[in-house]
C-alpha cells in the first residue's frame, strides 16, 4: 500500500496541513491526544472532507480539491474500527458481522463469513446479544464486521484505549493476524509507543496538525528512551514456561529468563524497561538478581544525553540503558562482553 497526503484542513482555531507519502502493510499514526490523528483518518476514509489538497491511495485519487474528485465514503472501500466498538444494538452478533458482508459487491467479496469468524475465535459469540460481550469480544466482532466489508485498507483508530491493559494486549494479536491472513494493508492509530513497537513497521508521527516525522516504532522508542518514565520498554512474548521454586523459567534464546509472574500454559506478553536491566563487566559473584546473562554488545545510541546499550544474548536482544559516565568506566563499546543483572520482578506481564 502507497498512502499520498497533501492536505489542509482548519477545524475552528485548529489549523491542519499534512504532508506525507508513507509505503507499507502495517502503518502507525502516532501522536498525542488532540494532534489531530482522527481528523486525519476521517479525511483519508472521506467522513471529513479537507479544505485544500489530494489524497491518494496506491494509484486511486480519492480526493482533489483541484480536479473536484471527492470519493464518497461508501465507495472508497475502507473500514474503520473506532475507540468504541459502536456496534448495532438491535442486531445480534452474527447480524453485526453480516452487515458490511451483504452490503458489499459480489465481485470484492473474497473473505468469507466463516474464514473470519475461525480467526477472531467468534464462533460460541454467534447467537449472543452485543450487550452480552465483554469489552475485548465486542472489539473482536467489531474488528470482524470491518473485515466481512472486505476493504482494500482498514482504519483503526485507537481500537484498544477504551479496554483495560489485559485486554488490551490479548486483542493485539487478532488485529495482526487478520492483517496476516487476509492481506489487508492497516492503518493503526495510538497514543501507546508500546502499541506502535507490536502493531506497526512504519509510524507516521503527528503532532500540531502536522505529519512531523516517518521513522519506525523502534527508532522512535530509542529517541524518547530518556524522556520517557521508564526508558526503552522491551516487549518480549514468550512461551513454554516451566514453574519451579515459586517462579516462571521461560526458554529465552539459548538460555532462560526467569520471572516472577507468569503462566504456565499460554503464550505471555512481557515488558521490560532498559532502567531494569544492570549491567557488570565481569561476572559478579553473587546476585540477588535471578536472571545474570551473558551478552554481547551490538550497538550504542545516544538518547538527550544517555546511552542506550543493544545487548545479544543467543540471538535475542534487549536494550539497556546507562549514563555516559558508567559508559566510560565499563569500557562499553560495540563487540564488547557484558553481564546483564535483571531481577524476576522486573519484568510486567502485559497479557
Amino acid at each position: 500500500m502507497k498512502l499520498n497526503i497533501d492536505i489542509e484542513k482548519r477545524l475552528g482555531s485548529f489549523p491542519m496541513r499534512m504532508n506525507a507519502e508513507v509505503t507499507g502493510e502495517r502503518i502507525g499514526i502516532f501522536g498525542a491526544s488532540g494532534s489531530g490523528k482522527t481528523s486525519l483518518v476521517h479525511m483519508i476514509a472521506g467522513l471529513t472532507i479537507p479544505d485544500s489538497g489530494e489524497i491518494y491511495l496506491d494509484d486511486s485519487c480519492l480526493f482533489s480539491s483541484r480536479r473536484q474528485i471527492n470519493i464518497a465514503p461508501e465507495q472508497r472501500r475502507i473500514s474503520i474500527v473506532f475507540q468504541h466498538a459502536s456496534l448495532f444494538p438491535h442486531l445480534g452478533v452474527k447480524a453485526n458481522l453480516l452487515y458490511g458482508y451483504r452490503r458489499c459487491r459480489p465481485e470484492h467479496r473474497k473473505i468469507s463469513p466463516e474464514s473470519i469468524i475461525e480467526v477472531l475465535n467468534l464462533q460460541h459469540l454467534l447467537d449472543r446479544g452485543v450487550g452480552n460481550l465483554s469489552g475485548g469480544e465486542k472489539q473482536r466482532v467489531a474488528l470482524g464486521r470491518a473485515v466481512l466489508a472486505n476493504p482494500r485498507l482498514l482504519l483503526m483508530d485507537e481500537p484498544l484505549s477504551a479496554l483495560d491493559d489485559s485486554l488490551r494486549f490479548q486483542i493485539i494479536p487478532y488485529l495482526r493476524s487478520v492483517s496476516e491472513k487476509f492481506g489487508i494493508p492497516y492503518l493503526f492509530i495510538s497514543h501507546s509507543l508500546a502499541e506502535m513497537q507490536l502493531m506497526a513497521d512504519r509510524v507516521m508521527v503527528v503532532n500540531g496538525g502536522n505529519v512531523t516525522v516517518i521513522s519506525t516504532p523502534d527508532d522512535l522508542a530509542r529517541a524518547g528512551m530518556a524522556s520517557n518514565p521508564r526508558g526503552y520498554l522491551n516487549l518480549l512474548r514468550l512461551d513454554r514456561a516451566k514453574f519451579r521454586d515459586g517462579l516462571f523459567h521461560y526458554p529465552w534464546g539459548q538460555g532462560t529468563l526467569i520471572i516472577s509472574d507468569g503462566k504456565p500454559d499460554s503464550t505471555s506478553l512481557f515488558e521490560l524497561s532498559s532502567r531494569d536491566i544492570i549491567l557488570f563487566k565481569q561476572n559478579p559473584e553473587a546476585s540477588s538478581a535471578r536472571n545474570l546473562l551473558e551478552c554481547t554488545v551490538t550497538e550504542m545510541f545516544d538518547s538527550d544525553g544517555r546511552k542506550g546499550v543493544v545487548l545479544d544474548s543467543g540471538g535475542s536482544t534487549l536494550v539497556a540503558e546507562i549514563v555516559h559516565s558508567a559508559a566510560v568506566e565499563l569500557g562499553v563499546t560495540p563487540g564488547s562482553t557484558m553481564f546483564a543483572a535483571i531481577k524476576a520482578s522486573a519484568f510486567r506481564r502485559l497479557g
